[in-house]
This record gives C-alpha cells, structure tokens and sequence, in this order.
C-alpha cells in the first residue's frame, strides 16, 4: 500500500521539475533528503538556480523556515538569535529563538562554508544531534532537513566537519547548450510569475507534520533484501578501492536515503535502482567522475533487465526536450539563411551533447532519436558546410 505522503511529494516534483530545467535528478534528491531526515548541499557557480530551487522547495512544504546568507562576519545573533537581555539582567544566559534557526524545520543556508568559529560548533550540534546548547540548557531543534549552497567545497579542515553533515553532494552546473532554447522559456515563464504574484501566491502542497510523522515511523522501512545488500556492500568496497572514502557510518546512513526513494516511488523496499544516489557522496569534484564510472553501470544493468522501472516521468520529459531542440537544429541547418563558422560550430556541439544524452536515457525511442542525430551529422558533413 502506497503511504499517502507520497502523491503529495510527487506533487512537488513536478511542480518544481516544470519550474527548473534540467533539475530532476536535484529535485528527487531534495525529497529523499526529507524524508529521511538528512542535509543536503549544491555545489556549483552563481545562476545555477541553486537558491531559487531551495526557496521553491519550502513554499511547497508548509514548515517554519529559515535561510540566510553567511559570511565570514556573521555573528550568532543573527542566525541563533539575539540574547534575552531581560533574561540575563535576572542571571539567565539565553537567546530568543522566535523565527531563528533553533526553531526552523527546513533550513536554507547560502554560502554555508563560510561559518566562522564562532558559530560553527553549535550548527554542527543542531545539524547531527538536532540540539541546540544555549547557557548550559539543551534545547531540541524540530529541524527536518537543511539545504546548503556554496560555489566552492571548502578546504579548511574546520569546515570540512560541516561539509560532512551533509549527506548528500549535488553538482549544479550550467545547462547544456541544446537545453538553452527551453532555459530561456521557463526563465521567461518564472520572471513572469514573479512579476504576476503568482509565486508569492503558490499554496504549499504538503505539511511538515506529515514529514514528522514518516520520521517517527521510518523503522519498518529499513528492511533489505539479502541481495540489496550484497550489492550494495560490493558497490562500497569497490568504490572504496578507486580511493573514494565511505565512513561505516556514511555507509549505514545511506540505507536511509535509499529506503526513502523506495518509499517515494511507493515501492515496500529498495531496489539496485536506488542506488543511483551513491553518484551524490563525492568528497570532490575529481570523485564524482569515479563513482559515475562504478555505478553508472549497475544501474543500466537493473533497467534493461526491468526497462519498467525506469523513472519515464523525467526521461519522458527530457527526450521530447531533446527531440525538439533535433527538430530546431535540423531546420537551421536545412535554410538558406547563411551561417557563420561559430554558428554552425555551435549547433554541431549541440547534436554530440544531444547524443550523449540520449545514449544515457537508452530507451527505443531514444535510440530512434539517436539515428536522427547521426543522420543529421552526415548530411552536415556531406553537404560541405562544415570540413573539419
């Protein structure tokens, strides 16, 4: 039986997938990281819709919120709260945590790597304990999952211990070049909502409560089959030996991360499909090109052998995406319109981009699409318009 928090999150998904070109992949990881009850950051350069994607996130989920944007100057007045001065003039230290972090069930911090000292020991507390300390009182944080965003992974050793609370590691890049034509559309679409209202009018679709409540009862969910974990242990090893570090305890919490995609596909348990969220727990860059190349084909595996458990809804989406933008290059390059060098260079970028996407979606239709592309290559190479 399906749990009914799962339409609702499935809601979500489309609402922000229809918003953000290109983010599935994001946007799956964002509510698996709810549902169980981790942190999660994106990594990747300014107007990379990082922000954007988090604070469309928390309109659609009726929770106390906070975000705010950290800098080295940050004091803890402004993210813990200011201090009760009424309270400490009667012997009391203590902070009023009205709309503060300590009182947040979603949390948003921007440029999280730039906590300083003074305020680093107590967001590694409400992070992994969900306590706040405050004047030797011990205060419990409702917090449900906190969402970072830097442009860069720090190297300070300090920060690196609030770099591994969040469980999951998120690359956001820049777009291909054959998605541009539908970026500048949905950027026309969401500008227009902004100036419209609409945005600020969007109703939440579920509330925290109900996220609360998959927490309390998450225990039945943490079953595996002998074969799940067999894999899953051979996945680790191996990723250990390309020299990609997975703490036991990183590798216990990630059950629970696979435990909730089952839950959001309404599956009883996980499956190899699952593990798709391993590609997400580089310690760098350099890493995540290993862990694609170890998991990468595992997941393939699963799907020709189940080509039904393939999440059609994105890929569906993504290869009328990539068929259109086919059909717009092929009509360029079928005009008369005279085209320079850069142009026709561009557009040829564009086709081996496209082929690399449909090779990785790797359904009928895509391989159909696929044979477009190479026939449309040849044409361009026979016809003269481009010698290389």
């Amino acid at each position: 039986m399906q749990n009914p928090i799962a339409p609702k999150l499935q809601h979500v998904a489309h609402q922000l997938e229809s918003t953000f070109l290109g983010k599935s992949e994001t946007v799956r990881l964002m509510l698996i990281a709810a549902l169980a009850g981790e942190h999660m950051v994106l990594i990747g350069p300014p107007g990379t819709a990082k922000s954007a994607l988090i604070r469309l996130f928390s309109k659609l989920i009726q929770a106390q919120y906070f975000e705010y944007l950290l800098t080295r100057f940050t004091e803890p007045n402004e993210i813990f709260g200011p201090i009760d001065i009424q309270a400490f003039r009667g012997g009391q230290y203590t902070r009023r945590t009205e709309s503060m972090l300590p009182e947040a069930e979603i949390v948003f911090l921007d440029e999280v790597f730039k906590a300083n000292s003074a305020i680093l020991n107590s967001l590694l507390s409400v992070l992994n304990e969900r306590v706040y300390t405050v004047g030797g009182q011990v205060v419990k944080v409702p917090l449900i999952s906190a969402f970072g965003a830097s442009n860069e992974i720090p190297n300070d050793e300090d920060l690196m211990a609030v770099f591994d609370r969040f469980l999951l590691r998120v690359r956001s890049e820049n777009l291909d070049s054959y998605h541009f034509h539908d970026l500048l559309l949905k950027g026309i679409n969401h500008e227009v909502s902004k100036i419209s209202g609409q945005y600020q009018a969007m109703q939440p679709v579920l509330h925290s409560q109900e996220l609360h409540q998959v927490h309390a009862n998450f225990a039945p969910r943490m079953r595996f089959s002998d074969e799940f974990l067999a894999a899953y242990k051979g996945l680790v090893f191996q990723i250990r030996a390309e020299g990609v570090s997975v703490s036991d305890r990183r590798a216990i919490k990630m059950l629970k991360l696979f435990a909730a995609s089952a839950l959001l596909d309404g599956r009883p348990q996980p499956d190899p499909s699952d593990f798709f969220i391993l590609r997400h727990t580089w310690n760098n860059l350099d890493q995540a090109e290993i862990l694609e190349g170890v998991v990468g084909p595992v997941l393939e595996a699963w799907y020709r052998e189940h080509p039904e458990a393939r999440r059609s809804g994105a890929i569906d989406v993504g290869l009328d995406s990539l068929i259109a933008e086919i059909n717009r290059i092929r009509d360029l390059l079928s005009s008369d319109r005279p085209m320079s060098d850069i142009q026709l260079f561009s557009h040829l970028k564009a086709l081996n981009e496209i082929k690399a996407a449909l090779q990785a979606i790797g359904t009928q239709p895509a391989q159909q699409a696929l044979a477009r592309v190479d026939q449309l290559l040849g044409h361009v190479f026979q016809s003269g318009k481009f010698s290389p």
